[in-house]
């Protein structure tokens, strides 16, 4: 689904230009992560078909260290062939009827940020993973993102990667962002868990130098079981797209 990072995009900067150091090999304890801040044009919700441009970001654990508890590599470029443990981020903005005059009648949803761990494969070609989150802040619901990526393109400098993209969520997830009550304008509509989204992900890096690097997404996907009949998607579209650009940057911090 669409990520927007509306109020954190300034703490994500000033979080950037703390003591973290450009990320060296690390020997010692530490976790080693990379930042990013950009631009993005997204879908205004979840079912809307009207399009807005606002910044969005990345956050991504590479290596993270204590003692004998160790996952990951201080090189985000590094390409660590079979399985490992990956981070999981995702902020979802607020959504305001009074911003939107088709959603007049329904309660606002708050913002909402989403943390998890994911497991991932990766092989010379291609890659495969599966992300859990949680609803931290916000909805306090679970989603399970699945996928996986053919590595179309792979140089020094620059890669481009393509592959499906399946998105689950709990029963709480799906009646927070497309449920109706009984008594609001539309028809009311109750929901469960289940497939929310199928689409496809063309993903971009560029790298300027070791600690710099360009990102780009395009996104498509489309929505399914209760997420696709609901009143809010009908008003709008079951199409969901995306394009986003992030210049990101790595740090490590030592403990």
């Amino acid at each position: 689904m669409t990520t927007r990072f509306r109020r954190i995009a300034a703490g994500l900067a000033a979080f950037a230009a703390t003591g973290a150091v450009a990320a060296p090999a690390l020997a010692q304890d530490g976790v080693s992560f990379t930042l990013g801040l950009g631009g993005q044009v997204a879908p205004d919700y979840f079912g809307s078909d009207k399009y807005s441009a606002g910044p969005t970001g990345k956050f991504s654990v590479n290596r993270f260290a204590i003692g004998s508890l160790q996952f990951g590599s201080p090189d985000p470029r590094a390409e660590k062939l079979g399985f490992g443990l990956r981070g999981a981020f995702r902020y979802i903005g607020a959504r305001k009827a009074a911003d939107h005059p088709e959603l007049a009648g329904l309660a606002d949803v708050k913002a909402s940020v989403e943390l998890g761990l994911g497991l991932g494969y990766e092989a010379a070609d291609w890659r495969a993973f599966v992300d859990v989150r949680y609803g931290v802040v916000g909805h306090h619901a679970t989603v399970a993102e699945l996928g996986a990526d053919w590595k179309a393109v792979k140089t020094d400098d620059v890669t481009v990667s393509i592959g499906p993209r399946l998105t689950y969520g709990s029963d709480k997830f799906v009646q927070t962002y497309f449920g109706v009550p009984a008594g609001a304008p539309l028809a009311a509509h109750a929901t469960k868990g289940g497939l929310v989204s199928a689409g496809i992900e063309i993903g971009a890096t560029y790298a300027l130098s070791p600690d710099w690097s360009l990102e780009g997404t395009l996104a498509y996907e489309r929505l399914q079981g209760d997420a696709a009949t609901s009143p809010i998607t009908a008003q709008g579209s079951r199409n969901q797209g995306s394009v986003s650009l992030v210049l990101t940057r790595n740090f490590s911090i030592r403990f």
